[in-house]
């Protein structure tokens, strides 16, 4: 996610405000320490023009 957000050329605040968070609940995203509701995947995957699986599917 991170790598797609910074494509995006968006902060992690500007990310988290596009999509209603906190810059922190964003960074703990991408460390991979909060699973996020599928409401707020959704917001973020609408604005890094993503797919789910694109920035949260399993790594196989």
């Amino acid at each position: 996610m991170k790598l797609a957000r910074v494509q995006k050329g968006l902060s992690q605040q500007n990310l988290a405000d596009l999509v209603g968070a906190t810059r922190q609940t964003i960074g703990l995203i991408e460390k991979g320490k909060y699973n996020p509701t599928l409401s707020l995947c959704l917001k973020i995957t609408k604005n890094l023009n993503r797919t789910l699986n694109d920035l949260f599917g399993e790594e196989l």
